[in-house]
């Protein structure tokens, strides 16, 4: 994937702007992800980033879509408390055993 600040090459002498052998390769529309698969994880999840057990059970209906993510500020007992209630709605954690100690 392309960074937000990549910026296309401009100089006079530059090999990449060229397109000389042994360089990077310039980016084109071409080598974009295909739709179906864009933002899907290995396991065939989206993400859905989840800071509490409340916006855990949005995913009630739709577990087998999307996968919850646990946000990076939540505390290790909500992160229990997530885990366990994601345990009993049969949802698919990302991060299941990030600091849990």
């Amino acid at each position: 994937r392309v960074p937000e600040k990549w910026r296309a090459p401009r100089g006079i002498d530059s090999r990449v702007r060229k397109r000389e052998r042994d360089m990077i390769k310039l980016v084109k529309i071409g080598y974009g992800t295909n739709k179906k698969h864009r933002h899907l994880l290995p396991i065939g999840f989206r993400k859905f980033r989840v800071h509490n057990v409340e916006e855990l059970e949005l995913l009630m209906m739709n577990n087998r879509k999307y996968a919850a993510e646990i946000a990076h500020g939540v505390s290790i007992e909500n992160r229990k408390a997530i885990i366990e209630r994601a345990l009993e709605l049969d949802v698919a954690v990302v991060n299941r055993k990030a600091r849990l100690t």
